[in-house]
């Protein structure tokens, strides 16, 4: 078996926007025949409680929206250092976990080697079910960016014979 690596989607489905993180990993597991060796994991608002799916990791990629001062619905992905640097600025509730869990992790010397977030800049984070209008019509862009990232680590998406028409 290659190398583990784990696909977190974060945020919550009830604050249209904030769900961006979890309609991409539902889509991944959708659209994608997924290989042995990729987690892809719900990590909805958990924080603390994403430890126990960090062991063992190597890779981690975190899907999310995420304040990045720009126009809603652009894309980011940021990398390495500036990770821990951009979580410290604790865009959202969810947030404050992540932080505190990737610290957890350092300390449990099970940090995975590698990190990234894959970001959009949300429009709306209010009581909804639905993303907006910008995240909405730039959805193919984070999910393509999630697919690039996991190419870029080696990981080769195949993809699914039985996709739906529209999953958003």
């Amino acid at each position: 078996m290659g190398i583990s690596t784990a696909v977190f989607g974060i945020g919550n489905l009830l604050l249209s926007d904030e769900g961006a993180g979890i309609h991409a990993i539902r889509a991944l597991r959708e659209r994608y025949i997924l290989p042995e060796g990729l987690d892809v994991v719900d990590g909805g608002t958990m924080g603390l409680d994403l430890l126990p799916y960090v062991e063992g990791t190597e890779r981690l990629l975190i899907v999310d929206a995420v304040d990045l001062g720009a126009e809603p619905g652009t894309v980011e992905v940021i990398e390495g250092e500036r990770v821990r640097r951009f979580l410290d600025t604790k865009f959202s509730v969810h947030q404050i976990g992540l932080p505190d869990m990737l610290f957890a992790a350092e300390l449990k010397g099970i940090l995975p080697r590698e990190l990234c977030i894959v970001g959009i800049q949300p429009a709306e984070i209010e009581t909804g079910l639905d993303m907006s209008e910008a995240v909405a019509k730039n959805f193919e862009t984070l999910l393509g960016a999630v697919v690039g990232r996991l190419s870029r680590w080696g990981i080769r998406l195949q993809e699914s014979a039985n996709v739906p028409g529209d999953t958003l």
